[in-house]
């Protein structure tokens, strides 16, 4: 049964504008369109999307989804290079979460060493203006 871009939408909580751009990129084939020139899809879109906005979801590059999704039409190869696309993926995770520990500390310092006088005394401000006030990299 074939549907049009509304319903993709609707079944895959992906937007029109976001269909297109996939379509547009080549994460998503362009579709069979009605006599009346309108897109036309089916089941194999909807799982397909359904990938893409999950690998989305988890964080995953474009360039890696198109790879995972080669590799997904060829069921019965290695898995080690989607492998290793997710080792990849979880060490710059990590990687964020460490410069974003870094950024929670020097904020809660900021914040701990504001004395709530006047904006010219503020260590907020200095810090901000100087980043020789901070005691860590961010």
């Amino acid at each position: 049964m074939a549907f049009p871009i509304g319903e993709l939408a609707r079944q895959t909580s992906v937007k029109v504008p976001t269909i297109r751009y996939y379509e547009q990129i080549g994460l998503l084939d362009a579709p069979p369109r009605s006599e009346g020139n309108r897109r036309l899809y089916g089941q194999a879109e909807v799982e397909r999307l359904r990938f893409i906005r999950h690998g989305r979801e988890l964080g995953f590059e474009i360039e890696d989804i198109r790879e995972l999704l080669a590799m997904a039409g060829q069921p019965q190869s290695s898995c080690h290079q989607a492998d290793s696309i997710a080792r990849n993926h979880l060490r710059e995770v990590e990687r964020r979460i460490a410069s974003l520990t870094a950024l929670k500390g020097e904020l809660s310092r900021m914040i701990a060493e504001c004395g709530h006088g006047r904006v010219c005394d503020c260590q907020i401000i200095e810090a901000l203006a100087d980043h020789s006030h901070c005691l860590s990299e961010h």
